[in-house]
Protein backbone atom coordinates (compact mmCIF):
# COMPACT_ATOMS: atom_id res chain seq x y z
CA UNK A 1 0.00 0.00 0.00
CA UNK A 2 3.09 2.62 0.36
CA UNK A 3 3.24 3.20 -3.31
CA UNK A 4 -0.67 3.83 -4.11
CA UNK A 5 -0.41 7.48 -2.60
CA UNK A 6 2.53 8.34 -4.67
CA UNK A 7 1.29 7.26 -7.61
CA UNK A 8 -1.97 9.01 -7.31
CA UNK A 9 0.12 12.23 -6.16
CA UNK A 10 2.98 11.69 -9.59
CA UNK A 11 0.02 11.43 -12.07
CA UNK A 12 -2.91 12.97 -11.27
CA UNK A 13 -2.59 15.40 -14.46
CA UNK A 14 -2.16 12.14 -16.74
CA UNK A 15 -5.59 11.34 -17.88
CA UNK A 16 -4.36 7.83 -19.81
CA UNK A 17 -3.51 6.01 -16.30
CA UNK A 18 -5.90 3.84 -15.13
CA UNK A 19 -6.84 2.64 -11.55
CA UNK A 20 -8.93 -0.26 -10.98
CA UNK A 21 -9.16 -2.24 -7.53
CA UNK A 22 -9.90 -6.11 -7.77
CA UNK A 23 -10.57 -7.96 -4.53
CA UNK A 24 -7.59 -6.69 -2.49
CA UNK A 25 -5.41 -5.50 -5.22
CA UNK A 26 -4.49 -2.61 -6.92
CA UNK A 27 -4.00 -2.26 -10.67
CA UNK A 28 -2.63 0.69 -12.44
CA UNK A 29 -1.57 0.67 -15.68
CA UNK A 30 -1.74 3.52 -18.54
CA UNK A 31 -4.03 2.65 -21.08
CA UNK A 32 -2.24 4.25 -24.28
CA UNK A 33 0.41 1.44 -23.57
CA UNK A 34 -1.37 -1.33 -22.33
CA UNK A 35 -3.47 -4.07 -24.66
CA UNK A 36 -6.70 -4.43 -22.59
CA UNK A 37 -6.85 -8.03 -23.82
CA UNK A 38 -3.89 -8.77 -21.98
CA UNK A 39 -4.98 -7.33 -18.89
CA UNK A 40 -8.31 -9.27 -18.81
CA UNK A 41 -6.30 -12.15 -20.07
CA UNK A 42 -3.22 -12.17 -17.15
CA UNK A 43 -4.75 -10.41 -14.69
CA UNK A 44 -8.73 -9.80 -14.15
CA UNK A 45 -9.63 -13.23 -15.72
CA UNK A 46 -7.73 -15.42 -12.62
CA UNK A 47 -8.19 -12.62 -9.86
CA UNK A 48 -12.11 -12.49 -10.07
CA UNK A 49 -12.54 -16.49 -10.95
CA UNK A 50 -10.44 -17.50 -8.15
CA UNK A 51 -9.93 -16.78 -4.65
CA UNK A 52 -6.67 -15.30 -4.39
CA UNK A 53 -4.53 -17.14 -2.18
CA UNK A 54 -1.48 -15.51 -0.09
CA UNK A 55 0.75 -15.46 -2.86
CA UNK A 56 -0.99 -13.78 -5.79
CA UNK A 57 1.81 -14.26 -8.54
CA UNK A 58 1.68 -18.34 -8.22
CA UNK A 59 -2.66 -17.36 -9.42
CA UNK A 60 -1.56 -15.57 -12.58
CA UNK A 61 -0.73 -16.70 -15.87
CA UNK A 62 1.65 -13.71 -17.30
CA UNK A 63 4.82 -14.83 -19.54
CA UNK A 64 6.64 -11.57 -18.23
CA UNK A 65 5.91 -10.92 -14.24
CA UNK A 66 9.03 -8.55 -12.42
CA UNK A 67 9.21 -7.88 -8.57
CA UNK A 68 9.20 -4.32 -7.91
CA UNK A 69 12.02 -3.25 -5.12
CA UNK A 70 11.35 0.81 -5.38
CA UNK A 71 8.91 3.37 -6.60
CA UNK A 72 11.85 4.22 -9.17
CA UNK A 73 11.74 1.19 -10.59
CA UNK A 74 7.45 1.18 -10.42
CA UNK A 75 7.50 4.29 -12.34
CA UNK A 76 9.97 2.91 -15.52
CA UNK A 77 7.63 -0.27 -15.54
CA UNK A 78 4.44 1.68 -15.44
CA UNK A 79 5.56 3.80 -17.90
CA UNK A 80 6.87 1.12 -20.79
CA UNK A 81 3.49 -0.39 -20.82
CA UNK A 82 3.57 -2.86 -18.01
CA UNK A 83 0.16 -3.23 -15.59
CA UNK A 84 1.48 -2.15 -12.07
CA UNK A 85 -0.42 -4.88 -9.59
CA UNK A 86 0.03 -3.70 -5.31
CA UNK A 87 -0.91 -6.51 -2.82
CA UNK A 88 -0.37 -5.23 0.36
CA UNK A 89 3.06 -3.96 0.90
CA UNK A 90 4.38 -6.22 -2.11
CA UNK A 91 4.44 -4.69 -5.97
CA UNK A 92 5.16 -6.61 -8.92
CA UNK A 93 4.49 -5.70 -12.69
CA UNK A 94 3.12 -7.82 -15.41
CA UNK A 95 3.96 -7.19 -18.83
CA UNK A 96 0.99 -5.81 -20.71
CA UNK A 97 2.40 -4.10 -23.45
CA UNK A 98 -0.15 -2.67 -26.58
CA UNK A 99 1.41 -3.36 -30.36
CA UNK A 100 2.12 -0.01 -31.05
CA UNK A 101 4.77 -0.96 -33.88
CA UNK A 102 4.14 -1.82 -37.31
CA UNK A 103 5.02 -5.10 -39.16
CA UNK A 104 8.79 -6.10 -40.84
CA UNK A 105 8.98 -4.37 -43.88
CA UNK A 106 11.27 -4.34 -46.81
CA UNK A 107 14.25 -2.47 -46.58
CA UNK A 108 13.20 1.34 -48.49
CA UNK A 109 16.52 2.95 -47.95
CA UNK A 110 18.81 -0.04 -49.08
CA UNK A 111 17.37 -1.69 -51.18
CA UNK A 112 18.98 -4.52 -52.74
CA UNK A 113 18.01 -6.85 -55.81
CA UNK A 114 18.72 -10.05 -54.29
CA UNK A 115 18.95 -10.70 -50.86
CA UNK A 116 17.41 -10.35 -47.34
CA UNK A 117 14.14 -8.56 -47.61
CA UNK A 118 13.62 -7.79 -44.01
CA UNK A 119 14.24 -4.23 -42.30
CA UNK A 120 14.31 -2.94 -38.71
CA UNK A 121 10.94 -1.25 -37.12
CA UNK A 122 10.36 0.96 -34.27
CA UNK A 123 10.22 -1.93 -32.26
CA UNK A 124 13.30 -2.88 -29.64
CA UNK A 125 12.87 -6.51 -29.20
CA UNK A 126 11.71 -6.80 -32.67
CA UNK A 127 14.83 -5.46 -34.23
CA UNK A 128 16.85 -7.41 -31.68
CA UNK A 129 14.74 -10.89 -32.87
CA UNK A 130 16.07 -10.39 -36.54
CA UNK A 131 19.66 -9.33 -35.64
CA UNK A 132 19.33 -12.91 -33.16
CA UNK A 133 17.65 -15.13 -35.87
CA UNK A 134 20.79 -14.66 -37.82
CA UNK A 135 23.37 -14.90 -35.08
CA UNK A 136 22.38 -17.74 -32.81
CA UNK A 137 25.05 -18.10 -30.24
CA UNK A 138 25.75 -17.31 -26.70
CA UNK A 139 28.74 -15.12 -27.56
CA UNK A 140 25.65 -12.55 -29.09
CA UNK A 141 26.04 -9.79 -25.99
CA UNK A 142 24.19 -7.27 -25.43
CA UNK A 143 24.80 -4.07 -22.67
CA UNK A 144 21.11 -2.10 -22.19
CA UNK A 145 21.38 1.52 -21.64
CA UNK A 146 18.65 4.36 -20.53
CA UNK A 147 19.07 7.37 -21.99
CA UNK A 148 17.28 10.60 -21.68
CA UNK A 149 15.72 12.01 -18.35
CA UNK A 150 12.14 12.39 -19.50
CA UNK A 151 12.11 9.95 -22.65
CA UNK A 152 13.97 7.36 -21.28
CA UNK A 153 14.79 5.84 -24.06
CA UNK A 154 16.10 2.32 -24.17
CA UNK A 155 18.98 1.76 -26.03
CA UNK A 156 21.86 -1.67 -26.09
CA UNK A 157 24.86 -2.67 -27.62
CA UNK A 158 25.48 -5.66 -29.59
CA UNK A 159 28.67 -7.55 -29.88
CA UNK A 160 30.57 -10.80 -30.35
CA UNK A 161 32.81 -11.50 -27.04
CA UNK A 162 34.67 -13.39 -28.79
CA UNK A 163 35.31 -11.36 -32.12
CA UNK A 164 35.36 -7.97 -31.15
CA UNK A 165 38.49 -6.20 -29.19
CA UNK A 166 37.48 -4.74 -25.28
CA UNK A 167 38.52 -1.63 -25.40
CA UNK A 168 35.85 -0.60 -28.22
CA UNK A 169 32.60 -2.15 -26.27
CA UNK A 170 34.25 -0.51 -23.23
CA UNK A 171 34.52 2.66 -24.89
CA UNK A 172 31.40 2.97 -26.27
CA UNK A 173 29.30 2.06 -23.47
CA UNK A 174 31.17 4.56 -21.49
CA UNK A 175 30.34 7.32 -24.20
CA UNK A 176 26.32 5.70 -23.64
CA UNK A 177 26.87 6.08 -20.22
CA UNK A 178 28.09 9.67 -20.09
CA UNK A 179 25.14 10.84 -21.97
CA UNK A 180 23.22 13.66 -20.17
CA UNK A 181 19.77 15.19 -21.66
CA UNK A 182 16.31 15.65 -21.70
CA UNK A 183 15.41 12.99 -23.87
CA UNK A 184 16.46 11.33 -27.28
CA UNK A 185 13.93 10.39 -30.32
CA UNK A 186 15.87 8.87 -33.00
CA UNK A 187 18.90 6.92 -33.31
CA UNK A 188 20.52 10.12 -35.59
CA UNK A 189 20.59 12.36 -32.06
CA UNK A 190 22.70 9.84 -30.60
CA UNK A 191 24.92 9.43 -33.24
CA UNK A 192 26.50 12.88 -32.37
CA UNK A 193 26.96 11.95 -28.86
CA UNK A 194 29.40 9.07 -29.92
CA UNK A 195 31.01 11.20 -32.83
CA UNK A 196 33.72 13.06 -31.76
CA UNK A 197 33.55 16.93 -33.22
CA UNK A 198 36.44 16.78 -36.05
CA UNK A 199 37.22 18.81 -39.50
CA UNK A 200 36.38 15.52 -41.35
CA UNK A 201 33.12 15.96 -43.67
CA UNK A 202 32.56 12.11 -44.06
CA UNK A 203 30.77 10.14 -41.38
CA UNK A 204 32.36 8.45 -39.04
CA UNK A 205 29.51 6.11 -38.10
CA UNK A 206 27.29 4.34 -40.62
CA UNK A 207 23.65 3.67 -39.97
CA UNK A 208 21.86 1.05 -41.60
CA UNK A 209 18.18 -0.82 -41.46
CA UNK A 210 19.25 -4.23 -42.71
CA UNK A 211 19.77 -7.11 -40.51
CA UNK A 212 22.08 -8.85 -42.50
CA UNK A 213 24.40 -5.82 -42.63
CA UNK A 214 23.97 -5.60 -38.98
CA UNK A 215 25.08 -9.36 -38.82
CA UNK A 216 28.04 -9.13 -41.12
CA UNK A 217 29.25 -5.86 -39.08
CA UNK A 218 29.02 -8.01 -36.02
CA UNK A 219 31.53 -11.31 -37.69
CA UNK A 220 34.23 -8.24 -38.79
CA UNK A 221 34.41 -7.04 -34.82
CA UNK A 222 32.09 -3.94 -35.10
CA UNK A 223 29.63 -2.85 -32.31
CA UNK A 224 26.13 -2.51 -33.42
CA UNK A 225 24.07 0.05 -31.08
CA UNK A 226 19.90 0.01 -31.58
CA UNK A 227 17.47 1.89 -29.75
CA UNK A 228 13.58 1.46 -28.96
CA UNK A 229 11.87 3.48 -31.37
CA UNK A 230 13.91 3.74 -33.82
CA UNK A 231 14.35 1.41 -37.01
CA UNK A 232 17.86 2.44 -37.50
CA UNK A 233 20.82 0.48 -35.92
CA UNK A 234 24.77 2.51 -35.71
CA UNK A 235 27.95 0.36 -36.88
CA UNK A 236 31.15 1.06 -35.26
CA UNK A 237 33.43 1.90 -36.17
CA UNK A 238 33.27 2.33 -39.98
CA UNK A 239 35.32 3.08 -42.33
CA UNK A 240 35.27 5.54 -45.84
CA UNK A 241 35.22 2.17 -48.28
CA UNK A 242 32.22 0.94 -45.71
CA UNK A 243 30.07 3.69 -47.53
CA UNK A 244 31.24 2.87 -50.75
CA UNK A 245 30.86 -1.14 -50.70
CA UNK A 246 26.70 -2.01 -50.05
CA UNK A 247 25.95 -5.41 -49.14
CA UNK A 248 24.48 -6.09 -52.38
CA UNK A 249 28.11 -7.11 -53.62
CA UNK A 250 27.84 -10.71 -51.37
CA UNK A 251 25.11 -11.28 -53.65
CA UNK A 252 26.72 -11.30 -57.20
CA UNK A 253 29.58 -12.74 -59.00
CA UNK A 254 33.04 -11.42 -57.62
CA UNK A 255 34.52 -10.53 -61.29
CA UNK A 256 31.50 -8.35 -62.37
CA UNK A 257 31.30 -6.95 -58.45
CA UNK A 258 34.73 -5.84 -58.73
CA UNK A 259 34.18 -3.88 -61.52
CA UNK A 260 31.61 -1.59 -59.89
CA UNK A 261 33.79 -1.34 -57.01
CA UNK A 262 36.24 0.15 -58.88
CA UNK A 263 33.88 2.47 -60.94
CA UNK A 264 32.28 3.55 -57.31
CA UNK A 265 35.73 5.06 -56.64
CA UNK A 266 35.72 6.22 -59.68
CA UNK A 267 32.74 7.88 -59.53
CA UNK A 268 33.69 9.47 -55.56
CA UNK A 269 36.54 11.46 -57.73
CA UNK A 270 34.31 12.23 -60.47
CA UNK A 271 31.78 13.91 -58.50
CA UNK A 272 34.03 16.12 -56.59
CA UNK A 273 36.63 17.14 -59.06
CA UNK A 274 34.71 17.27 -62.47
CA UNK A 275 34.09 21.12 -61.81
CA UNK A 276 37.18 21.99 -60.76
CA UNK A 277 39.19 20.50 -63.69
CA UNK A 278 36.58 21.95 -66.19
CA UNK A 279 37.08 25.59 -64.63
CA UNK A 280 41.31 25.14 -64.44
CA UNK A 281 41.30 23.92 -67.73
CA UNK A 282 39.46 26.62 -69.51
CA UNK A 283 40.30 29.38 -67.57
CA UNK A 284 44.24 28.27 -66.79
CA UNK A 285 45.61 25.28 -68.58
CA UNK A 286 44.42 25.98 -72.16
CA UNK A 287 47.30 23.64 -73.54
CA UNK A 288 45.76 20.63 -72.12
CA UNK A 289 43.23 19.84 -74.13
CA UNK A 290 43.25 20.35 -78.18
CA UNK A 291 42.84 23.91 -79.90
CA UNK A 292 39.04 22.79 -82.13
CA UNK A 293 37.66 21.38 -78.40
CA UNK A 294 38.86 24.58 -76.72
CA UNK A 295 37.54 27.25 -79.62
CA UNK A 296 34.12 25.26 -79.25
CA UNK A 297 34.09 25.63 -75.61
CA UNK A 298 34.74 29.28 -76.08
CA UNK A 299 31.79 29.62 -78.55
CA UNK A 300 29.74 28.07 -76.39
CA UNK A 301 30.03 30.80 -73.83
CA UNK A 302 30.04 33.59 -76.19
CA UNK A 303 26.26 34.82 -74.56
CA UNK A 304 27.39 34.40 -71.27
CA UNK A 305 27.60 37.50 -68.68
CA UNK A 306 29.50 35.62 -66.47
CA UNK A 307 32.76 34.19 -65.85
CA UNK A 308 32.71 30.55 -66.18
CA UNK A 309 33.48 30.00 -61.86
CA UNK A 310 30.33 32.37 -61.38
CA UNK A 311 28.22 30.28 -63.55
CA UNK A 312 29.72 26.97 -62.54
CA UNK A 313 28.73 27.82 -58.77
CA UNK A 314 24.72 29.02 -59.96
CA UNK A 315 24.66 26.18 -61.50
CA UNK A 316 25.76 24.10 -59.14
CA UNK A 317 23.36 25.78 -56.19
CA UNK A 318 20.53 25.40 -58.24
CA UNK A 319 21.55 21.63 -58.80
CA UNK A 320 21.77 21.31 -54.87
CA UNK A 321 18.48 22.94 -54.65
CA UNK A 322 16.26 21.19 -56.73
CA UNK A 323 18.08 17.62 -54.87
CA UNK A 324 16.84 18.87 -51.29
CA UNK A 325 13.36 19.42 -53.36
CA UNK A 326 13.35 15.91 -54.33
CA UNK A 327 14.47 14.33 -50.63
CA UNK A 328 12.01 16.62 -49.08
CA UNK A 329 9.14 16.34 -51.26
CA UNK A 330 6.74 13.60 -51.00
CA UNK A 331 7.95 10.46 -52.46
CA UNK A 332 5.15 10.13 -54.67
CA UNK A 333 5.85 13.32 -57.00
CA UNK A 334 9.23 14.76 -55.26
CA UNK A 335 11.05 12.91 -58.68
CA UNK A 336 8.74 13.94 -60.99
CA UNK A 337 8.71 17.68 -59.57
CA UNK A 338 12.59 17.62 -59.77
CA UNK A 339 12.86 16.44 -62.98
CA UNK A 340 10.60 18.74 -64.61
CA UNK A 341 12.17 21.66 -62.82
CA UNK A 342 15.56 20.55 -64.20
CA UNK A 343 14.90 20.25 -67.66
CA UNK A 344 12.59 23.63 -67.73
CA UNK A 345 15.55 25.63 -65.63
CA UNK A 346 18.37 24.06 -67.66
CA UNK A 347 16.72 24.61 -71.20
CA UNK A 348 15.66 28.04 -70.54
CA UNK A 349 18.90 29.08 -68.94
CA UNK A 350 20.50 28.08 -72.38
CA UNK A 351 18.58 29.55 -74.17
CA UNK A 352 18.25 32.53 -72.63
CA UNK A 353 22.19 32.93 -72.61
CA UNK A 354 22.86 32.56 -68.82
CA UNK A 355 24.69 29.53 -69.23
CA UNK A 356 26.30 27.23 -71.72
CA UNK A 357 25.60 23.93 -72.96
CA UNK A 358 29.14 22.48 -71.74
CA UNK A 359 28.23 23.34 -68.02
CA UNK A 360 24.85 21.23 -68.06
CA UNK A 361 26.73 18.62 -69.27
CA UNK A 362 29.82 19.13 -66.45
CA UNK A 363 27.20 19.50 -63.79
CA UNK A 364 25.32 16.72 -65.24
CA UNK A 365 27.95 13.84 -65.17
CA UNK A 366 28.85 15.25 -61.41
CA UNK A 367 25.38 14.58 -60.07
CA UNK A 368 25.24 11.63 -62.07
CA UNK A 369 28.23 10.24 -60.79
CA UNK A 370 27.09 11.06 -57.33
CA UNK A 371 24.12 9.56 -57.38
CA UNK A 372 25.57 6.01 -56.99
CA UNK A 373 25.61 6.77 -52.92
CA UNK A 374 23.21 6.53 -51.13
CA UNK A 375 24.17 7.53 -47.90
CA UNK A 376 23.12 11.16 -47.16
CA UNK A 377 26.39 12.21 -45.10
CA UNK A 378 28.39 10.93 -47.71
CA UNK A 379 26.53 13.07 -50.47
CA UNK A 380 26.88 15.81 -48.22
CA UNK A 381 30.41 15.17 -47.94
CA UNK A 382 30.57 14.61 -51.65
CA UNK A 383 29.08 18.49 -51.90
CA UNK A 384 31.51 20.21 -49.54
CA UNK A 385 34.36 18.66 -50.89
CA UNK A 386 33.41 19.20 -54.66
CA UNK A 387 33.01 23.10 -53.45
CA UNK A 388 36.44 23.27 -52.01
CA UNK A 389 38.19 21.46 -55.26
CA UNK A 390 36.62 24.23 -57.05
CA UNK A 391 37.61 27.08 -55.25
CA UNK A 392 40.94 26.20 -55.08
CA UNK A 393 41.03 25.56 -59.10
CA UNK A 394 39.58 28.81 -59.60
CA UNK A 395 42.56 30.44 -58.05
CA UNK A 396 45.33 27.78 -59.09
CA UNK A 397 44.10 26.30 -61.94
CA UNK A 398 45.50 22.34 -62.61
CA UNK A 399 47.98 23.22 -59.93
CA UNK A 400 45.02 24.23 -57.43
CA UNK A 401 43.43 20.47 -58.33
CA UNK A 402 46.62 18.75 -57.51
CA UNK A 403 46.93 20.64 -54.17
CA UNK A 404 43.10 20.20 -53.12
CA UNK A 405 43.87 16.78 -53.91
CA UNK A 406 47.19 16.68 -51.55
CA UNK A 407 44.27 18.61 -48.52
CA UNK A 408 41.27 15.67 -49.15
CA UNK A 409 43.89 12.76 -48.75
CA UNK A 410 45.63 14.26 -45.79
CA UNK A 411 42.35 14.80 -44.22
CA UNK A 412 41.07 11.22 -44.56
CA UNK A 413 44.66 9.91 -43.66
CA UNK A 414 44.62 11.89 -40.17
CA UNK A 415 40.87 11.24 -39.56
CA UNK A 416 40.52 8.72 -36.96
CA UNK A 417 37.66 6.61 -36.10
CA UNK A 418 37.53 5.29 -32.48
CA UNK A 419 41.50 4.93 -32.56
CA UNK A 420 40.92 3.32 -36.17
CA UNK A 421 42.49 5.05 -39.28
CA UNK A 422 39.52 6.08 -41.42
CA UNK A 423 41.37 4.73 -44.83
CA UNK A 424 41.95 1.28 -43.56
CA UNK A 425 42.36 -1.02 -44.86
CA UNK A 426 44.64 0.93 -47.18
CA UNK A 427 46.33 2.92 -44.85
CA UNK A 428 47.15 0.70 -42.73
CA UNK A 429 46.89 -2.06 -45.03
CA UNK A 430 44.81 -4.94 -44.17
CA UNK A 431 44.30 -8.20 -47.12
CA UNK A 432 42.04 -9.09 -44.79
CA UNK A 433 39.91 -6.64 -44.95
CA UNK A 434 40.00 -5.42 -48.34
CA UNK A 435 39.17 -8.88 -49.54
CA UNK A 436 35.73 -8.18 -47.98
CA UNK A 437 35.25 -4.36 -49.06
CA UNK A 438 37.68 -3.33 -52.14
CA UNK A 439 37.45 -6.48 -53.73
CA UNK A 440 35.49 -9.44 -53.97
CA UNK A 441 37.96 -12.44 -53.07
CA UNK A 442 37.84 -15.79 -50.62
CA UNK A 443 38.45 -14.82 -47.28
CA UNK A 444 38.38 -17.01 -44.39
CA UNK A 445 40.05 -15.28 -41.88
CA UNK A 446 39.52 -11.79 -39.63
CA UNK A 447 40.70 -8.90 -39.89
CA UNK A 448 43.16 -8.19 -36.94
CA UNK A 449 42.85 -4.44 -36.86
CA UNK A 450 39.21 -4.96 -35.75
CA UNK A 451 38.74 -8.62 -34.24
CA UNK A 452 40.76 -10.95 -31.76
CA UNK A 453 43.28 -13.29 -32.94
CA UNK A 454 40.96 -16.91 -34.20
CA UNK A 455 40.85 -19.85 -31.69
CA UNK A 456 40.97 -22.83 -33.18
CA UNK A 457 37.56 -25.10 -32.20
CA UNK A 458 35.97 -21.73 -31.19
CA UNK A 459 32.27 -22.40 -30.39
Amino acid sequence: MKYISSIVSDYQNVNDLVTKKVKRLYLFYLETLCDQDKINEYILDFSNAFKLPKDVKKLLPSPNLKDITSYKELKEFLENGFTIVIDGNKAFAIETKADLTRAVESPSTEPTLYGAKDSLNENYQTNLGLIKRRIKSNHLKNDEFTVGRYSKTKVSTLYIDTIVKEELVTEINQKLENIDIDGINDIGELKVFLNKDSKNFFPAIRITERPDVISKSLLEGKVIIIMDTSPYALILPSFLVDFINPISDDYTKSINVNFLKTLRFFCLLLSIITPALYIAITCFNHETIPTNLLINFQAQREKVPFPSIVECIITLITCEILRESDIRFPSKYGSAISILGGLVLGESAVSAGLISPIMIIIVAITFISSMIFSDLEVMNAIRAWRFIFLIIASFFGLYGVGLAFIIFISNLASYETYNKPYLFPISPFDLTYIKETIFKMRNDKRSKMLSKNIIKGEK
